[in-house]
């Protein structure tokens, strides 16, 4: 039996603009930038996209279809600092898309190719003694295309301005692991890496939960020492309880403390099995995947930590366990929040390899950097309890070339230099009917992923049966075989959908259109100009669940409210057509004007045995609910005015036909901002009428004013063939909906929203302390 069994004890370094220690300091650097692009410059705050800034050029932009016609281009960022105190400076980057160059008064300190992966760079031999020092990073992402989906321009992650002594715990010097776990004990083994980057030899003592270890470092030198204790009772990391503590490592010399790092922990065990399935601490759990861009839509490319969180959250909410970093590394504030609100995470390194998808991709640089990148990955990730497995790879183009194994193998050996805690896993798939020829490269992998092979299972499983699957990507519309699937044959340990979130870029994956709109798939010859974005996932880019996602939900967690949608009627609109990633246009309304008398198909979805549908409080009908009815009701109605009403069990639902637009609706996910110039409220702003019901197709200008001590980041639809720039005041509702996003300023106050339109103004108060 192939058996892939990790025990994990895991930290996550925290975050802040706080003192690390008496000596080492990291000072977050995003404020006060001026930033240059064709020609004009301004004063922005990072993090930032100039991409998402001008809008999408349908069928223009340089980076075309797969980048959602956005224009790219170059662009240079300067900024002034003082020397901070410090016997060493860096500056950490945690992205930069890409191709980008950084000097120091003048002096070029160091550059980075690879858009996704963080880097630092050491600026202390550059940095005046007296006076202000410039830091200029030049970004050149105008070699296009170069990425299959939606990138972004610039500085898009947070920078860190870091000052420390030379004798120093390393960057991601501190590592845990925990090879031994029972359910009342835990062994901790810590790795903590010490840099002595002084001309000297030098002693210091590391304290590691109380336990003290002296390290002699010769100059230059960089050592790691290690040490184990035990954690009696330990409440363990899971999805349901995902339980964080803290650990406090200290290095000091002669007394005097010279670094600290405090960082957050999680116990927990995990397995993968080919008889027993994905075991996590002892209990079998289902995979219920969704791969997710690292695009935060109507804020582009621009990872604000709030934004972050909440793709996170959406993903949780929509009944989510596991989320696939397609097709790159994330970002800090990403696996921060997979770790405290429960999700599992496969952390993907890149999408191709050696042989190109876009002339201007990876495989440019692949053998001169895959190393640094997938293991600049690792080294800041494998401290996170979410994650579970490394993945090296997606649906490579050499697949039929045997020296792809090599390769593979290159990568995983990459991965085990820094971290063998966890498997390997890759995206593999096929176009034609030659599948079973990559057996030598499945081997490589200690989870095989498949991307729309899951139907090859059975077989394969036949063929090599200590093999362990997961469909790393699968169609929306084939919910169901998915998850019976995975239900079904404890070596197929979860599927994977395309995708949780609609997207930037890939545009038109996912579309419906009517008879007489422009045929075909995206990556048509000319793809899909009018459209700058994908609408496949199961949530759409303000935030709304589509009835995809409550079905899912559904078929994976038991305990899922009752809920029902109604199908958009064939001719309604026009004939539908629908594309490899579509499903059915579907709604919570019940509001068809003009289809008054023709039929109406209604969905219910639930696990309970019987359903019952009323209109207008008359019995439409009943109908039993199971595994061969798909856990779906499905009644047609002929349409009329009023009410719908849905019953199982205990529960019900209802939908109500809409009256004219009334008023708008806002609808914010906090009130109280922190006045840091980071934090973000997202506003739903909704056209409802006089009764308060959700107007599902009005379609509304509207102007946006944000005053006070915020400002406004973007106001957009869910329309992805809108051309409106996401941050201009101007928007229209979509659906009966939009979104508007406010930025915080660094000062305590009160921001004032207002929304025109030619219903009354909306407004709203928030407040940033």
């Amino acid at each position: 039996m192939k058996q892939l069994k990790t025990y994990f004890l895991t930290l996550t370094a925290l975050a802040s603009t706080t003192t690390l220690s008496a000596q080492s300091q990291k000072q977050l650097f995003d404020f006060g930038w001026k930033f240059t692009h064709n020609g004009t410059t301004q004063l922005v705050d990072l993090p930032h996209d100039w991409d998402i800034l001008e809008g999408p050029h349908s069928g223009k932009g340089a980076t075309g279809t797969g980048g959602g016609w956005f224009e790219a281009g170059k662009g240079e960022y300067r900024k002034l600092f003082a020397s901070p105190k410090g016997e060493v400076v860096k500056l950490h980057f945690e992205g930069v898309y890409q191709k980008s160059e950084i000097f120091v008064n003048g002096q070029k300190v160091g550059q980075h190719h690879y858009g996704y992966t963080p880097f630092t760079v050491d600026i202390t031999k550059m940095l005046k003694n007296k006076g202000m020092n410039e830091v200029v990073v030049k970004v050149d992402n105008s070699q296009q295309p170069n990425c299959r989906w939606y990138s972004g321009s610039g500085i898009y992650r947070h920078v860190w301005l870091e000052s420390m002594p030379a004798l120093h715990i390393a960057e991601n010097g501190v590592f845990v692991t925990t090879p031994e776990v029972s359910d009342n004990q835990a062994l901790v083994q810590v790795e903590v890496s010490v840099a002595n980057e002084s001309p000297s030899n030098r002693n210091a003592i590391i304290t590691i939960g109380g336990k003290e270890l002296t390290v002699n470092l010769a100059a230059g030198e960089t050592q790691t020492v290690r040490t184990q204790f035990t954690v009696n009772n330990p409440s363990l990391w899971s999805t349901e309880h995902p339980t964080l503590n803290n650990l406090s490592v200290q290095l000091k010399e002669k007394g005097k403390i010279l670094d600290t790092q405090t960082v957050k922990y999680g116990i927990r065990s995990f397995s993968f099995d080919a008889e027993k399935g994905f075991i996590l601490n002892g209990k079998k759990v289902l995979i219920n995947g969704a791969c997710v861009h690292h695009d935060d839509g109507v804020l582009g490319a621009s990872a604000f930590d709030d934004a972050e969180i909440r793709k996170v959250r959406q993903m949780k909410n929509a009944g989510f366990n596991l989320i696939r970093t397609s097709h790159n590394p994330t970002t800090r504030a990403f696996l921060d929040a997979c770790d405290s609100i429960g999700m599992l995470v496969i952390d993907e390194a890149f999408d191709g390899w050696r042989t190109q998808k876009n002339p201007y991709d990876y495989s440019t640089v692949i053998d001169s950097c895959f190393r640094s990148d997938i293991q600049s990955m690792v080294l800041r990730d494998r401290n996170h309890p979410s994650i579970i497995s490394w993945s090296i790879g997606n649906e490579v183009i050499e697949r039929k070339d045997i020296r792809v194994v090599y390769t593979a193998r290159q990568m995983k050996a990459a991965i085990h230099e820094k971290d063998t805690t966890r498997p390997v896993t890759e995206a593999l798939c096929a176009w034609d009917s030659d599948w079973e020829i990559y057996d030598p490269h499945a081997e490589v992998l200690d989870v095989v992923g498949y991307n729309y092979m899951l139907f090859k299972h059975a077989d394969d499983h036949k063929r090599d049966p200590k093999r362990v699957i997961w469909q790393t990507e699968s169609y929306p519309r084939d919910a169901f075989r998915n998850w019976a699937t995975v239900h079904d044959f404890p070596y197929v340990v979860g599927d994977i959908v395309w995708t949780g979130l609609d997207y930037l870029g890939e545009s038109g994956i996912g579309r419906t259109y009517y008879k007489g709109e422009r045929e075909g798939e995206s990556w048509i010859k000319g793809g899909q100009p009018e459209w700058h974005g994908a609408p496949c996932g199961d949530v759409d880019i303000t935030g709304w669940r589509k009835p995809i996602s409550h079905y899912r939900e559904m078929l994976w967690n038991e305990n899922t409210p009752l809920y029902m949608a109604v199908k958009e009627p064939e001719g309604y609109h026009g004939e539908i057509k629908q594309t490899m990633w579509s499903v059915w246009p579907t709604y919570e309304s019940w509001t068809w004007k003009g289809w008054e008398g023709k039929p109406v198909e209604v969905e219910v979805y639930t696990h309970q045995p019987k359903v019952k549908l009323y209109l207008n409080d008359q019995l439409i009908g009943t109908k039993e609910v199971n595994r061969n009815t798909e856990y779906k009701a499905v009644f047609t109605v002929p349409y009329q005015k009023g009410t719908l009403r849905a019953e199982a069990g205990e529960e019900s639902v209802t939908l109500k036909t809409a009256g004219e637009p009334a008023r708008l609706k806002l609808t914010p996910d906090r009130t109280v901002m922190r006045a840091d110039g980071q934090s973000l409220t997202y506003i739903i702003v909704e056209v409802v009428d006089q009764d308060g019901n959700l107007v599902p197709e009005a379609e509304i200008p509207c102007e946006a004013t944000v005053k006070g001590t915020g400002k406004l980041l973007a106001f957009a639809s869910a329309n992805l063939k809108d051309e409106e720039p996401y941050p201009s005041v101007h928007s229209k509702t979509w659906k009966g909906r939009a979104m508007l996003v406010v930025r915080s300023s660094q000062k305590k106050g009160t921001v004032n929203v207002s929304i025109k339109s030619k219903l009354p103004i909306a407004t709203l108060s928030l407040k940033t302390k």
